[in-house]
């Protein structure tokens, strides 16, 4: 059990699968939540990602308290310039544009005190590059959460030349806050989940493209052989195949030849099999 305090106030920018999990999750810790949205039917839509999300934790006897009580918690701005001021914790979860990011950042910087801390839940990109936008570089760093973020262990910490030591130690409460564990890493592509990950997802996937296996029989391998929880290409399907592609591309433009995406995984994204978000991917989620 964790002795970790929750931050206060917690803004998160970006209402998706992710920012929804991640508002949830520190909703569910105490911590009054704002969700910032690019319109009312966004925000909407977000708060009932949340709303569903807080559902299913207590159907599974996995909150301490009601369910509503919890999403009192949780409230919406119409714009990152309306995120409450008075914030301890803001979370970037938009998607993985290096320009939108910079963008939502220093809109959030510009709308909080000088003593919030910022931090981009970003799976890939530069948080190095994402820093130089700032005029307080000092107090931003990643915070890369996992899919769903609820139910998720894992935080990885990513750290910048010009992140403070204080500002890593406070995310580092406000990870075991929530009852995750951490692990930090230097800033670099795909820190050291992504890259690993999308390694293992990528040969996957050309496994299929030159007709080794199935996605069953690689899934099974990798799951039965090596306990993995999932195998590569389910976790891809969950992860969405437009999200692994982007990733890809950017660590093939930072690393080389070795992140070269698939022709296969170009075709799926091409014909909108992005896996489970859209019924079909590697495997038929229908």
């Amino acid at each position: 059990m964790t002795t970790a305090t929750a931050p206060a106030v917690v803004g998160v920018i970006g209402g998706g699968r992710m920012g929804a999990g991640i508002a949830q999750s520190y909703a569910t810790a105490g911590s009054a939540v704002t969700i910032a949205e690019s319109s009312a039917e966004a925000a909407a839509a977000a708060l009932d990602r949340v709303a569903t999300g807080l559902k299913r934790a207590a159907e599974r006897d996995r909150l301490a308290e009601p369910a509503e009580r919890v999403l009192a918690r949780v409230g919406t701005a119409g714009s990152v310039d309306a995120l409450p001021t008075d914030a301890d914790l803001v979370v970037e979860a938009v998607p993985e544009d290096p320009a939108l990011k910079a963008r939502v950042l220093t809109a959030a910087e510009r709308a909080v005190s000088a003593t919030t801390l910022l931090a981009s839940n970003t799976s890939s990109l530069s948080v190095t590059e994402l820093a130089a936008a700032l005029t307080r570089p000092g107090r931003f760093l990643g915070m890369h959460f996992f899919n769903p973020v609820p139910a998720s262990e894992l935080v990885e910490i990513v750290v910048a030349p010009d992140t403070d030591a204080a500002t890593v130690e406070t995310a580092l409460d406000w990870t075991h806050c929530l009852g995750k564990k951490d692990v930090v890493v230097k800033d670099s592509p795909g820190f050291a989940s992504s890259r690993l990950g999308v390694a293992l997802g990528l040969e996957a996937i050309r496994m299929v493209e030159e007709g080794v296996a199935s996605p069953e029989a690689i899934d099974d391998a990798m799951r039965l052989g090596y306990k993995h929880p999932l195998g590569p290409l389910r976790l891809t399907d969950l992860v969405g195949l437009d999200v692994r592609l982007a990733i890809a591309e950017h660590l093939h433009a930072t690393l080389g030849e070795r992140f070269a995406p698939p022709r296969l995984l170009r075709q799926k994204v091409a014909r909108g099999e992005l896996g489970r978000k859209t019924g079909q991917g590697f495997h038929s989620w229908r």
